[in-house]
């Protein structure tokens, strides 16, 4: 493990998620495009790595089909690799010299900035960060070639709609929803949704033990959607409060730990790496959906989808980077990893 995986993170506790909501609160204020990086470089926005629950290995649940009356309609299928990928949008990135990215600087371990660094300009660093430069590197021959934009979890879609970025990196659940709205690549990460709470909490997991609590969710995630589904069909009690949303997904940490909430529901790899942080919270229950990340285009520019395939094809091969950034990242968090899904395509 280099060293940006050992010695630089000291965020445990109630500070390192008070310093990091503070991150976000600025993130939300300023939505400001970051000047171009040097390699971790500028703003960003990331997401947090997978707690002891061991969420990036096999969950037991079902994958969202977006046709469960066709073979082969499962939401992570992207464009295959093949065929011309210098079309106009990656020519675009080419004649301007760099690429830009959505991303998360608030989320541990996936796409943040250390709040204990002493240096004011320091890097992002992260799973997704480290993703965002393989996709600069081999598009323009440069991980340096890139800019971030810090993005909420709310603002992800409509950002690349207006073509504020190319792309967004931030642990984005490939969904049949959204992806009418954007296309995306194949799967770089498998994970599930799953409940947070305090460790002395009665609440078991995404069940009847949710009746009568106040449950946060980020407002346009998967999260709420499963919290809304999980009422209609009577996973979780009538009486299970789910009104409370919030522009980004740490807001929710912030609010249970003021006791504000009850619970929060978010992806298990976001959840386990704030229970990392605040040893007063844990992950309840298994998680309860199967979803995949996937980067985020605009929709139709089939020639980026293609590109970004062929970088996450060898990424995902031994010696490409995706298992030494998992071991910098999230294996301490995560444990061992099974290795990024299997890549599949229309």
């Amino acid at each position: 493990m280099d060293e940006r995986g050992t010695g630089k993170v000291s965020l445990r506790g109630w500070g390192g998620v008070a310093a990091m909501a503070v991150a976000c609160a600025l993130t939300v204020v300023f939505a400001l495009l970051l000047p171009l990086t040097q390699r971790g470089g500028s703003g960003g926005d990331g997401s947090t790595g997978v707690g002891p629950g061991g969420v990036a290995a096999g969950v037991q649940a079902r994958a969202e089909s977006c046709d469960p009356e066709v073979k082969g309609k499962e939401p992570e299928r992207s464009v295959s690799r093949s065929g011309s990928a210098d079309g106009g949008a990656v020519q675009d990135i080419k004649d301007r010299g760099y690429v830009s990215v959505g991303v998360d600087q608030n989320s541990y371990r996936w796409g943040y900035r250390d709040p204990n660094s002493s240096d004011e300009s320091s890097e992002l660093e992260g799973f997704d960060i480290d993703l965002a430069h393989e996709i600069a590197k081999e598009i323009l021959g440069s991980p340096d070639k890139i800019r971030f934009k810090a993005i909420p979890t709310n603002q992800r879609i409509p950002a690349i709609q207006r073509g504020d970025v190319d792309m967004v990196v931030r642990t984005m659940t490939i969904s049949c929803d959204r992806l009418k709205d954007v296309d995306f690549s194949t799967a770089y990460f498998q994970t599930g949704q799953q409940v947070l709470a305090p460790k002395t909490s009665d609440i078991k997991g995404f069940d009847k033990t949710l009746g009568g609590k106040r449950v946060c969710s980020a407002a346009g995630s998967t999260a709420e959607g499963a919290l809304e589904q999980g009422k209609k069909d009577g996973r979780i009690p009538a009486g299970t409060d789910i009104s409370t949303t919030v522009p980004n997904q740490l807001d929710c940490l912030v609010r249970l730990q003021l006791g504000e909430v009850d619970a929060v529901v978010t992806d298990g790899a976001l959840a386990a790496s704030q229970a990392a942080q605040d040893p007063t919270v844990e992950l309840k229950g298994e998680p309860f959906t199967k979803e995949y990340y996937g980067v985020a285009m605009k929709k139709g520019s089939d020639d980026l989808v293609r590109r970004v395939n062929q970088v996450l094809e060898d990424y995902r091969k031994p010696g490409g980077g995706w298992q030494k950034s998992y071991d910098d990242w999230l294996k301490a968090a995560l444990g061992t990893s099974e290795g990024p899904p299997a890549p599949k395509y229309k």
